[in-house]
């Protein structure tokens, strides 16, 4: 692939026959829109792992010449499921389409531009298994030289730590520091362990888990629906768990659409979520009051990152 990192990957644990012999079917539900070459790849992962016994890919756009790719991908592998043609719909509601169309017991949700890492299905299928409903587990997000992704486990997200997250004022301010969410920075644990929010770039549903909390809300467009989703598994008595062992390498930005247009939805997307926890007219004010504050914030960060492009 031109451009792309190669994943590295870590030695795949063994699958024992009683596991392989009780298994539930396991499908994987993707969302594809303008991605770039690191669709082909991520493809490539998803299809290579043994546990997978249904690809469900979702293409809300893609470059002709990817289209082509895809569906002639459906016509040749019969675990491939392929739904085209309804246009951009938004992340959440292609990511609930996808979910209805597939037939597995266990749902994995996997980004275009991430790469499945050898046992990752199998720990998150395992780790899921026998727990209380709703339950969410979340894989370890790695950027391509293996660090811990940002985002990949945080705690609650606020309007004030969100403010300070997207601003990246807890670096510079140390008084701040006690609203930074992103625990990249921490060691990670040596088992599964519970925290308030996963990364969507790959986690692992049962359906009855997805069912119990009406899946994705269909109100976000791009960004923040997987914040929701872990608050409504908690909301609701569950777990949110962070598997240490289950890695996914993500690259990030690759998609060929415009960042401010993605930092736009992300920011309307917070806003969203927090007049949703409004507990009361006080709070729901507030967060309206702070929409333009949390989306101006949020578009101007690849404003910024084009300057110090240009200046670095």
């Amino acid at each position: 692939m031109n451009g792309i990192v190669a994943p590295i990957v870590a030695a795949e644990p063994a699958l024992t026959p009683d596991f392989l012999r009780s298994r539930p079917r396991v499908s994987v539900v993707m969302v594809v829109y303008m991605t770039g070459e690191a669709l082909e790849q991520s493809v490539a992962c998803v299809l290579s792992d043994p546990l997978v016994d249904e690809f469900v890919i979702v293409d809300n756009g893609s470059t002709p010449g990817d289209a082509a790719r895809l569906r002639n991908l459906a016509e040749r592998d019969e675990r491939v499921t392929l739904l085209s043609g309804h246009g951009n719909v938004g992340f959440a509601r292609a990511a609930n389409l996808g979910a209805r169309t597939a037939r597995g017991e266990v749902l994995v949700f996997l980004n275009p531009d991430a790469f499945l890492q050898p046992g990752c299905v199998a720990a998150l299928a395992r780790e899921i298994e026998h727990r209380p409903v709703p339950c969410i587990v979340g894989g370890r997000v790695l950027n391509a030289d293996r660090t811990e992704q940002r985002g990949a486990r945080r705690g609650d997200i606020t309007p004030m730590s969100a403010l300070v997250s997207l601003s990246r004022l807890s670096g510079r301010v140390p008084a701040l520091r006690e609203y930074e969410v992103h625990w990249e920075a921490d060691a990670p644990p040596d088992a599964p362990a519970a925290v308030p929010t996963i990364s969507g770039a790959c986690f692992c549903m049962r359906r009855e888990d997805f069912e119990a909390v009406d899946g994705f809300d269909e109100g976000y467009f791009l960004h923040v629906e997987d914040v929701d989703l872990c608050w409504r598994v908690r909301q609701q008595g569950g777990a949110v768990l962070f598997h240490p062992k289950a890695e996914v390498i993500h690259l990030g930005h690759t998609s060929q659409t415009s960042p401010l247009r993605v930092e736009f939805h992300k920011g309307v997307g917070l806003a969203r979520y927090f007049r949703k926890r409004a507990d009361n007219i006080s709070q729901r004010l507030l967060a309206w009051a702070l929409l333009p504050v949390i989306v101006c914030t949020a578009v101007a960060r690849p404003v910024m990152w084009r300057l110090k492009g240009r200046t670095g």
